[in-house]
């Protein structure tokens, strides 16, 4: 028998049966099964029809697996022209066979009529627990290794979209995941990169959206089971509030700090920095800026500014490698900063007038070590644009410092108890510190949550992930990755020695 079952969804468009043909080509395929929605007919060799609903539900996950004789499977989630390169099948059987791994996939070109280029994908790692983890069009499965799985740690649950990510994740745990670094196929009539601000905003804020909050609940059930399995999976009655013990005796020159890092922001800093001076509170707050050392002019807007208010503090560092969570060290070790720090992104505003009063009260009140309030999305000139309010919803006090995990991000605007802070520290990098502090914080401490709007958040071509090449994407998706990597692993280790207590 043939090492390989290909499984494909039937598409109508033309392009479907040239996918067809570039598979039915290779000696090494034993039979292509299509998975439709309604009968279909085709006259090609080895091809099977195999009428169901889509690939992810359980219940055609089981179907084509119990059907499958075949040591591996070839899985193409989505139908879409592919061209298989020369030897591309020999090469990922090869590696699947020398690793023995249970999952592999591979880089590949980007092809239309003009241009083929390459676009290579990701290391899978331990963190790499997204449920949108791009594997490519292209995915080997061990079927061995598929069953050991299924029956070690249970068949997949009834969800409608969450199927495949929970085989993923379960055959995950005991075999390792490969990342063949060959383009082994081409995608065609694709857009290689990522090159307008709507497609890569819809993919950030996918998981936010009202509109896929039923997969989004499936998704988080099948990792939270994932976590307990991995022995990573935190009861929300092991965290604690921020104890009045854990505070400092130590008194601040101000209650509350607004934490503006900044550099080249000549355009938008002055309206940040008036937005913060004009709240409204019942406690004393000053706004420090980090200005890590601008050359456009901002510097100049930021020492005017200083000498019309004294309660604005404007640093330049000494040091010249700083990223935004260096710029956050800072300012939580200078003697200006009050007992909360909150957070004011240099090209954003409040919402209102209120915002710091109503996140200091409940860090005050709900002795919080952090928390997040809700923005709203806006343009450049302040209009609301889709998908408007962005409150985090999924968020839960029983399970949203576990399913933190799998989310890229926690929201804004986020308020910090600054003792704290000032023993955890921010990564002195420019994407990620955000997340990777409060995924330390939920580790031990609860996180309160407001979900009326306090925050506009702009969305425009200066963002720091705006129209990134396919390379900036995979590094900043990878290094998110490490993040929930070393976050796993640390909990994994504080979880054992507990019990061992």
């Amino acid at each position: 028998m043939k090492p390989l079952t290909v499984v494909i969804p039937y598409s109508p468009k033309p392009f479907f049966e040239k996918t067809l043909l570039s598979l039915t080509k290779s000696a090494l395929i034993e039979r292509v099964v299509i998975a439709s929605l309604e009968p279909v007919h085709f006259r090609m060799d080895r091809c099977h029809v195999l009428v169901t609903g889509p690939l992810s539900p359980p219940e055609t996950l089981s179907l084509i697996l119990s059907g499958i004789r075949t040591k591996y499977l070839l899985l193409l989630p989505e139908a879409q022209q592919i061209s298989i390169e020369p030897k591309g099948l020999e090469r990922i059987l090869e590696k699947a066979e020398s690793t023995k791994a249970g999952l592999v996939y591979s880089d590949f070109y980007d092809e239309n009529k003009h241009s083929k280029t390459l676009h290579p994908l990701n290391d899978y790692q331990p963190g790499s627990v997204r449920d949108d983890f791009d594997f490519g069009a292209m995915i080997l499965f061990s079927v061995p290794a598929v069953r050991r799985a299924l029956k070690k740690y249970g068949v997949i649950p009834h969800v409608q979209s969450a199927g495949l990510y929970d085989l993923r994740l379960k055959v995950s745990i005991d075999h390792s995941v490969y990342h063949l670094q060959e383009p082994l196929y081409s995608v065609i009539g694709k857009v290689g990169a990522i090159h307008e601000l709507s497609p890569l905003q819809d993919k950030i804020f996918a998981y936010v959206d009202p509109r896929n909050e039923a997969v989004q609940k499936e998704m988080e059930t099948v990792f939270t089971d994932y976590l307990k399995k991995i022995g990573a999976y935190l009861p929300s009655s092991h965290l604690g509030h921020f104890r009045e013990d854990e505070q400092t005796p130590k008194s601040f020159p101000v209650e509350c700090s607004v934490i503006i890092p900044v550099r080249n922001r000549k355009e938008t800093i002055a309206e940040a920095v008036k937005s913060a001076l004009s709240q409204e509170t019942d406690f004393s707050s000053n706004v420090i800026v980090v200005d890590n050392r601008s050359t456009d002019g901002t510097t100049a807007i930021l020492s005017d500014l200083t000498r019309q208010y004294s309660n604005l503090k404007h640093i330049v560092p000494k040091r010249t490698d700083l990223g935004i969570g260096g710029c956050w060290n800072e300012a939580l070790q200078a003697e200006a900063c009050g007992r909360y720090a909150v957070q004011l992104d240099s090209d954003d505003l409040y919402s209102s007038s209120h915002t710091l009063q109503k996140m200091v009260d409940m860090l005050r009140h709900g002795n919080y070590a952090m928390v997040i309030g809700s923005y709203t999305l806006v343009n450049s000139r302040l209009e609301e644009i889709p998908p408007g309010l962005i409150d985090h919803r999924e968020w839960t006090d029983e399970n949203g410092h576990n399913n933190a995990l799998r989310i890229n991000g926690l929201g804004a605007p986020r308020a910090f108890n600054t003792h704290l802070m000032r023993n955890v520290g921010f990564l002195n990098v420019s994407y990620g510190e955000d997340y990777a502090a409060a995924l330390r914080i939920c580790r031990e401490y609860r996180i309160g949550r407001i979900y009326e709007s306090l925050y506009l958040c702009r969305r425009w071509s200066g963002n720091t992930d705006a129209a990134l090449s396919i390379k900036e994407a995979n590094q900043n998706d990878a290094f998110k990755d490490k993040i929930r990597t070393d976050e796993i692993v640390a909990r994994q280790k504080m979880l054992r020695e507990r019990e061992l207590e």
